[in-house]
């Protein structure tokens, strides 16, 4: 079986060569935001940044909606390829593509009957408010085409094709700056222009990932009678990807937060300046989010093998490449601050002001990131659903959203932009404990399994 080489092939020349495309896709689905508020900003205005930042939140939960399928159908693909039951993993993946079709769609038929007030409620001021709904409208009714594209690439990963998975976000991203450029800059359609453009990105990512499922290409099939929902694995999936769906949601609710307080503190030129801030936190979290993807098969398959020993040298080299990245990011914000926000703005020397000052304090701590990502990650790729649930949810619920409702109080908007630094480092230490724990009661690699009867009760884990 192709994925064999999973339990057999060095583990640093399989991380590299699962997370280097996993890096590259991961940073076109960041350019993804990043390119619509360049875009907008430099041929729209700063309020049109501040409309995408507004519309932030609300994309953030269509991803939740991909990765609670994605993740935790992609974690079970790889532990079920693992176990040799690749008739089971291919159960998972047809009912996982049935969700990532309909939860879309039904959270888009919510969406649209109250899109103002749900604006307004996510922080869009008189001012913003005509663009956030132009720009919100064409990405929700196009959501689907983001799920299915997003969700599904992560199968196309869990079974061993890093490169293919890399080539649909690839293409999708490219698509959408081409579109962006030509819809705002020759046919002056605005903020419509580069909703329209992202969602065409989308669309062309989604007919690729299909196609390469209905080629026969795949090793993992998409056959129609495995569409027939199965209650027990609609559960695994979705208690395993639990964690990234909550961190996304409390994602998003870090940001309505930071949107109101910014807001209640400041005006709508800081808006603009922390939707400046969000791009380039995506563009670099993505590689790190990158790395841990490609650990993520690697962990998956020999913890499903017992090849625990394998386990702990895929995380130990993981961690330590996600902290070099952080750092490395952590270098460059610092030292050309102000070069980084005036990409986002033509001739805006107030906005760039605010966004250089502002920048090397809320970003101050991203240097210890990357291991705490990692960490999160290894626990969902093993499914272990609670602790990778608490450790996803400690930086952004149980810490960065109190600081933010606290320290403004005692110090104004300079409390905002230190809540973030003080949420990471105190993130970072909760993540040590609970992988220095888990590290400890791994046990020794065991014996390969073999192949037995098709079985849709979830995995059987090991505390």
């Amino acid at each position: 079986m192709k994925s064999d080489i999973l339990a057999t092939e060095s583990i640093k020349k399989l991380l590299w060569r699962f997370s280097w495309p996993a890096i590259v896709g991961m940073l076109c689905n960041a350019l993804y935001n990043i390119v619509d508020r360049v875009f907008v900003g430099r041929g729209v205005g700063s309020l049109a940044i501040a409309a995408t930042t507004v519309a932030f939140p609300i994309m953030i939960i269509m991803l939740a909606l991909a990765l609670l399928i994605g993740v935790g159908a992609t974690a079970l693909i790889s532990i079920r390829l693992g176990e040799r039951k690749r008739e089971e993993a291919e159960v998972v993946a047809a009912n996982a593509a049935g969700l990532l079709a309909l939860l879309p769609l039904l959270f888009t038929a919510l969406y649209l009957p109250f899109a103002d007030p749900i604006l307004q409620l996510f922080g869009a001021s008189p001012e913003v408010m005509p663009y956030a709904r132009d720009f919100v409208h064409i990405i929700m009714l196009g959501s689907v085409f983001g799920g299915l594209s997003m969700g599904m690439n992560n199968f196309i990963r869990a079974e061993g094709n890093p490169m293919m998975a890399m080539s649909t976000q690839v293409l999708g991203a490219l698509i959408n700056g081409v579109l962006n450029y030509l819809f705002i800059f020759k046919l002056g359609l605005g903020i419509k222009g580069s909703a329209l453009a992202t969602v065409s990105g989308q669309l062309f990512s989604t007919v690729w990932v299909l196609g390469y499922y209905l080629s026969g290409r795949s090793l993992v099939k998409l056959r129609l009678k495995n569409f027939r929902p199965h209650p027990a694995i609609l559960w695994s999936i979705v208690s395993i990807g639990f964690a990234p769906f909550a961190m996304q949601l409390a994602s998003s609710l870090q940001q309505v937060i930071l949107i109101k307080m910014v807001l209640a503190y400041s005006g709508d030129l800081a808006l603009s300046a922390v939707g400046i801030m969000m791009s380039v936190m995506a563009l670099l979290f993505m590689p790190i989010l990158g790395i841990s993807q490609g650990a993520q098969p690697l962990i998956g398959f020999n913890y499903g093998a017992r090849q625990f020993g394998r386990v702990k040298d895929t995380f130990k080299i993981a961690a330590a490449a996600a902290s070099c990245v952080s750092a490395a990011g952590y270098l460059v914000l610092r030292v050309w601050p102000a070069e980084i926000a005036g990409l986002f703005s033509k001739g805006d020397t107030a906005l760039t002001g605010m966004t250089s000052d502002i920048m090397p304090v809320f970003l101050s701590m991203v240097f210890v990131i990357g291991f705490q990502i990692v960490g999160a990650h290894y626990f969902q790729a093993v499914g272990k659903a609670v602790q990778a649930a608490v450790l996803s949810l400690s930086r952004q619920v149980l810490l960065f959203i109190p600081l933010l409702l606290i320290l403004p109080r005692f110090w104004g908007i300079d409390g905002v932009w230190r809540s973030a630094p003080i949420a990471d480092g105190l993130s970072v230490l909760i993540t040590a404990v609970f992988v220095v724990i888990e590290m400890i009661r791994l046990p020794e690699s065991q014996p390969l399994p073999q192949p037995n009867e098709l079985r849709l009760e979830p995995v059987k884990r090991t505390n």
